[in-house]
């Protein structure tokens, strides 16, 4: 049976909106919610998809493919920006893990085999093309100022814990950061040590 003309100017929308998304960029699906029905949309994906022109990465998320130039496989989201699609659908918030954080600030080498995130959701695993990605639920106090250098730092001072807040850690991680940035962590609730290890460096 032919599709509607409803179905065919939705499927024809939904191309162009694809073809103007960014490759190897996961996207949910809610975000073409407004350009017709659910079952609509839904088919019209599906079709880019036997197209290979779309992926699913998990689901109700997909992405146009971009192929390694090494490989010729198509690339997989890094774990953070597939997380950050699904915490704005789900409405939590998203945020470094301590011991990740405490990396990016040059204060370790360890890199965890299973990528960990704190999440103001519930603990989960997810496993996204055979992998798995953990999320841990953390305290309001660990989740302040969720994906940004400010968050990253009270990730990273949490996890250090009021043994690991040397002078030195604390000097090095302040010296990553702005004015702006210290000036918001400052205003921010923590534990007395960890005012106080901030204060005396």
């Amino acid at each position: 049976m032919p599709r509607s003309h409803s179905e065919q100017s939705v499927s024809h929308l939904v191309t162009q909106r694809v073809k103007r998304l960014r490759r190897g960029r996961p996207f949910s699906i809610r975000c073409l919610a407004e350009l017709g029905s659910s079952s609509a949309i839904s088919k019209a994906v599906a079709q880019l998809v036997l197209r290979g022109e779309l992926v699913r990465v998990y689901r109700g998320i997909y992405m146009r493919p971009k192929t390694s130039q090494y490989t010729s496989r198509v690339r997989r989201p890094g774990p953070w920006d597939l997380l950050s699609v699904i915490a704005r659908q789900s409405r939590w918030k998203l945020q470094i893990h301590g011991a990740d954080a405490v990396r990016q600030f040059g204060l370790s080498t360890q890199v965890p085999i299973i990528p960990i995130y704190y999440t103001s959701g519930p603990s989960r695993s997810l496993f996204v093309w055979k992998a798995e990605i953990r999320l841990v639920h953390a305290a309001p106090m660990v989740m302040q100022c969720a994906g940004t250098k400010v968050g990253m730092t009270i990730s990273a001072l949490f996890y250090l814990g009021k043994g690991g807040t040397t002078p030195e850690c604390v000097a090095v991680i302040k010296k990553a950061l702005s004015p702006e940035d210290l000036s918001k962590i400052v205003a921010c609730r923590m534990p007395k040590w960890m005012r106080a290890a901030l204060e005396t460096t």
